[in-house]
């Protein structure tokens, strides 16, 4: 029997996980995924999430890989059992076959997140948005949000002690832009990113909001490549990963 390996689309309510990977003192979304897995294919199925969201992050767009030995699976099938037999905050959109050595992390091209926040109180979005009390300046946090673009080492942005090999990454986009009267979103995309990275930029992006720091102050902090320099990260409740992208050769 050959091994075939397969991508799952999937989409989270990340309020009551620990993240997306298994932890010993809590549940994660990588443990129900693989619980449902074993469930319906009667056997320990090893799950490989594209990236790791932190506890309390959402995920409208999330991308794992598994493998599966035997007769080739019905992907749509797959997809609605899985929707039966997973928690309501966690969906499947689709599954598919790819190539057997695709990889969901490592061969992930680009990743998008979105960061909200708010200047109001409202009942409905307080688990998905950050409410500010203050007035921010949008045009300088945008101003520093440019300057990202000039570096690729984003120590001063990593979470410490983690055990990556590398802190350095390639920055595509990145900016504020207003959704409505009292929403703004930070979107932010990059070939990859480091524990924290984005809960980290946007705290420190709202200093400069809060004219407690300037550009050249931003800039400053990412050249010190030290996490004590920078802000305190913004909640994780209203972070989304978005999208996750990948060549298209890798697929059957």
């Amino acid at each position: 029997m050959s091994v075939q390996r397969y991508f799952i689309y999937l989409a989270y309510d990340g309020t009551h996980y620990h993240g997306w990977q298994i932890q010993p003192n809590g549940i994660s979304i990588q443990e129900c995924l693989m619980k449902a897995l074993a469930t319906f294919l009667r056997r320990d199925t090893e799950v490989i999430g594209a990236g790791r969201t932190d506890a309390g992050v959402h995920a409208s767009l999330m991308v794992a890989h598994f493998d599966y030995e035997g007769e080739m699976l019905d992907t749509d099938k797959v997809a609605e059992k899985l929707n039966r037999l997973l928690p309501q905050d966690i969906s499947v959109y689709k599954v598919c076959r790819v190539r057997p050595d695709a990889h969901a992390r490592f061969d992930a091209t680009a990743r998008t997140y979105k960061y909200y926040i708010t200047t109001v109180k409202y009942p409905f979005n307080r688990q998905y948005r950050y409410r500010i009390h203050n007035p921010l300046d949008f045009q300088k946090m945008n101003e520093a949000a440019l300057t990202l673009f000039h570096y690729t080492d984003f120590t001063s942005f990593s979470k410490l002690h983690t055990d990556v090999k590398t802190n350095i990454c390639k920055i595509m986009h990145a900016e504020w832009t207003q959704e409505d009267e009292y929403t703004w979103v930070f979107t932010i995309q990059a070939d990859r990113f480091l524990r924290n990275m984005v809960r980290a930029i946007v705290g420190t992006l709202l200093e400069v909001g809060r004219g407690k720091l300037s550009v050249d102050g931003f800039r400053r902090i990412i050249e010190q490549q030290d996490r004590c320099k920078a802000g305190t990260s913004a909640p994780g409740n209203a972070l989304f990963l978005v999208n996750v992208e990948y060549p298209q050769d890798i697929f059957e």
